[in-house]
């Protein structure tokens, strides 16, 4: 969402279709998997996914053609949506819209707890899944017809984009045909990604974790050397104080 003050009517507009967009986006995702998992569909069920499907492209190209002419700094705007221009663009890659899910995490993540790492969690979580999902639906709709394909069902895919995203490259199972090659390039780029910040999140955590100790020792330490100034005071008063005179005999 547009948080330049100079966009008002941009992110007025944002903030109105934020919610429906996403739910067009679940809808969108939840037919592309029936339709492409659905192998005992008829035909005419077949065509009415496909039509949603089309529609559903058609409200995202709508609502960024509106956002373009709302934005003031057009060039700007185009520079910072490259993917939604790329998923309007290219309906062979629709599917990848369904990333719009991301704005769920959001709301999942205000009621989370303000630490920086339990945001990324969520945000990595969930969109891990969501790509895996979707890479291995649009990677067997792409493959299993061809007659030299090695990903022939959902679990075929399911592998794949497993060993794919975590950069594993297993290799019993690859796409043969070029849109399939594709979702296999965005998923080792995105693979690369996910990893990088599930390390950094990893690394953050060790690093809270050995500060935190290290300042527990700090904190410990300073109290004990208080302790024993202390003791060293006393010893030093009773060493100090004048001895009492003997008594006479």
């Amino acid at each position: 969402m547009s948080k330049n003050p100079d966009e008002a009517r941009l992110a007025a507009w944002e903030a109105r279709t934020e919610w429906p967009l996403t739910g067009l986006a679940v809808a969108f995702l939840v037919a592309y998997a029936w339709q492409v998992l659905g192998t005992a569909n008829s035909p005419r069920v077949q065509w009415w996914l496909e039509v949603w499907l089309w529609v559903v492209w058609g409200v995202f190209a709508v609502d960024y053609l509106v956002r373009l002419g709302l934005a003031k700094r057009k060039w700007r705007f185009v520079g910072k949506h490259l993917f939604d221009l790329v998923v309007v663009a290219l309906p062979m890659v629709r599917q990848l819209r369904a990333l719009r899910l991301v704005t769920v995490f959001k709301v999942i993540n205000r009621r989370l707890g303000s630490g920086l790492r339990g945001q990324v969690g969520v945000y990595v979580g969930g969109a891990t899944l969501m790509v895996a999902f979707g890479a291995a639906l649009a990677v067997l709709d792409a493959e299993r017809n061809d007659p030299n394909a090695t990903i022939t069902s959902f679990g075929d895919a399911l592998w794949w984009t497993l060993t794919t995203i975590s950069t594993v490259g297993y290799g019993d199972r690859y796409p043969v045909t070029t849109e399939g090659r594709l979702v296999a390039g965005a998923l080792m780029v995105g693979g690369i990604a996910l990893l990088g910040v599930v390390t950094g999140v990893i690394a953050s955590w060790f690093v809270e974790k050995i500060a935190g100790a290290e300042a527990s020792i700090e904190a410990t330490t300073r109290s004990e050397v208080q302790a024993l100034r202390e003791e060293i005071a006393l010893l030093r008063a009773e060493l100090t104080r004048p001895e009492p005179d003997s008594a006479p005999r």
